[in-house]
């Protein structure tokens, strides 16, 4: 475990606030813009009557949900410009190919309503396949992540299975707020969907768990010294508790809708988002002070505390903006979907 500075100073204090503006926008992200991934991964599975209600569940928040994504990146860019360098260099391939998913998102939730009808299977193919390609290469660059950025044989086929899981937790998310916000065949066949996907989900849970005490001896100690068991420990318990209790859930919504109680419906949901803050607790645990394991700590990786405070200045104004847009969004589009309407 590297000393950590004096975290009264500027140079001390300004690293780690970025950190944990960095370290909130990328969750943020992975929770927002997760469910309507997991809706376009599960698009190509749905009647085509519902593929529409499907979007329209999506459609007043996908868009601001990856402004997340453009704030966590920015902060690395500007914030950590040493690890900024590093990172995206290694993880070049996985980058692009998530920025292509998300801009051929873009162009088949637009196109796809306007389209004729013989065209829009294409364009429906086109949001699905974006939503993979997206999905999987976050999850490739977090088991990348989790391994320290090699590329070794063993590290690619880790990295590409972590990718196959995070897109089933995504699809598991998605398959929960469908369950939440439509109703009907739709709804039940969403059920079905989140049962199908906790499986893989629960498998990438674990194999991050595992494989990452073992990245690092000072990992490692985090986790099984003696006198860390009472704090640590009762993450991995909670973890399985959420598991359990979002099964149980999804195994009884059924019968509830047959008697026509929606009471419990945004369980499956607030369960789903409660695993992925557990898992990036434990990861953000983990791999805290390091950017690049056993490498780069936020410290050495910070820019100019002079510049750190021009962007602490604009961070503070915009951050509680997105919030309070974000909040105004999803309250203004509560209750159950309805179909989008272009005039």
């Amino acid at each position: 475990m590297p000393e950590l500075p004096d975290l009264t100073t500027a140079a001390g204090w300004l690293p780690l606030a970025f950190m944990i503006v960095m370290g909130l926008a990328m969750l943020a992200y992975v929770v927002l813009d997760g469910f309507d991934l997991g809706v376009g991964l599960l698009l190509p599975f749905a009647e085509d009557d519902d593929k529409d209600l499907m979007i329209a569940s999506i459609g007043p928040f996908w868009d601001a949900n990856e402004t997340w994504l453009v704030m966590g990146v920015g902060v690395l860019l500007v914030a950590f410009p040493m690890a900024h360098g590093t990172i995206l260099t290694t993880l070049y391939l996985p980058v692009s190919l998530m920025l292509i998913g998300l801009t051929l998102r873009g162009v088949a939730f637009d196109f796809r309503v306007k389209a004729r009808a013989d065209h829009k299977v294409w364009w429906n193919r086109a949001f699905f396949g974006g939503s993979f390609l997206a999905a999987f290469s976050q999850g490739f660059m977090l088991g990348e992540l989790v391994l320290g950025f090699e590329l070794s044989p063993f590290a690619v086929a880790f990295s590409c299975f972590i990718g196959l899981c995070l897109a089933s937790g995504y699809a598991l998310l998605g398959a929960c707020w469908l369950t939440a916000k439509t109703a009907g065949t739709l709804q039940r066949q969403s059920i079905v969907w989140a049962r199908r996907s906790v499986l893989l989900t629960g498998l990438g849970v674990a194999g991050v768990s595992v494989v990452t005490p073992l990245l690092s001896s000072s990992i490692f100690d985090k986790w099984f010294n003696v006198t860390n068991l009472i704090v640590v420990w009762p993450m991995p318990v909670i973890t399985l508790v959420l598991f359990a209790v979002l099964w149980r859930s999804l195994k009884r919504l059924p019968v509830r809708l047959d008697q026509s109680n929606e009471y419990g419906i945004w369980v499956p949901f607030y369960c789903g988002v409660g695993l992925f803050m557990l898992a990036f607790h434990g990861l953000a645990y983990s791999l805290f002070p390091w950017l690049v394991v056993d490498e780069m700590t936020i410290w050495q990786a910070a820019a100019a505390p002079e510049s750190l405070m021009v962007i602490f200045v604009g961070a503070a104004v915009v951050l509680p903006v997105i919030v309070a847009y974000s909040i105004f969004v999803y309250r203004v589009f509560r209750g159950k979907a309805t179909p989008l309407e272009y005039y």
